[in-house]
């Protein structure tokens, strides 16, 4: 990437979100609304948090649940889909199923994972595992039955069978689209802790928003949470994207010059 180029990639975004601020600080003085905050507001809102300690404590504990439920969906997801993907018996035997409970939104399911672990962290975890799952699956799934063919014949060719196959061509020739996968699904996972958290415990960034609404409709706070939200999201995706960048990934991606 040429200096100019990095450059333009910090000046741009910073020139958006100024502008971005100022339509925002224009906008709540002109309409004289006493209840949406301005982005000063938003600052003083922030410091409140931090100085009653509830700031990084609500991050830790969003961050917690989504890592966990964001985990044992990779851990169950990858390998499920490679399996669909390679074997078309498994694909035949479980794509119906996946299929079937993949549309249903996770916050369908906030009822009865309330009904079976209480208000506890296992509800969202439970609802972050459902969220994140069936896109991890499906997405490496489709890895696999995107390989290009040579690359299997190639592999046989010098003899390679069972998890040597599968360690050295499959797994290797599917990363790339396995890794775009997960960043999709860690995406969802990040929408879907907020939304439980609203309603299945009473800690985390989605808490915080219903408390603050609730407790004298703070919407300074309620919109601090909502930013602190999506810069953890911004900095989650960007760390997805390092990953992809890595050079035993980077070759499964075109490049960009401009």
């Amino acid at each position: 990437m040429s200096r100019a180029t990095r450059t333009r990639s910090i000046i741009l975004p910073l020139a958006v979100g100024a502008a971005f601020l100022a339509t925002w600080h224009a906008a709540v003085r002109i309409t004289g609304s006493t209840l949406f905050p301005t982005p000063m507001d938003v600052v003083r809102g922030f410091v409140e948090l931090q100085g009653r300690g509830l700031l990084l404590r609500y991050i830790v504990a969003s961050l917690f649940r989504v890592s966990w439920g964001f985990g044992l969906a990779v851990l169950v997801g990858v390998p499920l889909g490679l399996l669909m993907g390679w074997f078309r018996w498994v694909f035949e035997a479980l794509n119906p199923l996946v299929q079937m409970f993949r549309p249903i939104s996770p916050i369908a399911w906030i009822p009865v994972a309330i009904l079976w672990f209480g208000v506890t962290d296992i509800a969202p975890i439970f609802l972050i595992f459902l969220a994140a799952v069936f896109p991890i699956t499906v997405s490496s799934a489709a890895a696999v039955a995107n390989i290009q063919p040579v690359y299997v014949r190639a592999a046989r060719n010098f003899e390679l069978s069972g998890l040597q196959l599968f360690r050295q061509v499959i797994l290797p020739a599917t990363l790339p689209q396995i890794i775009t996968g997960l960043r999709i699904a860690l995406g969802i996972a990040w929408l879907v802790v907020v939304a439980a958290e609203m309603i299945a415990v009473n800690s985390g960034l989605g808490y915080l928003i219903i408390d603050a609404r609730n407790a004298g409709k703070r919407y300074d706070l309620v919109v601090a949470g909502m930013v602190m939200i999506g810069l953890i999201g911004l900095l989650l995706d960007l760390a997805v994207r390092r990953v992809e960048r890595t050079p035993s990934l980077r070759w499964g991606y075109a490049s960009r010059s401009d």
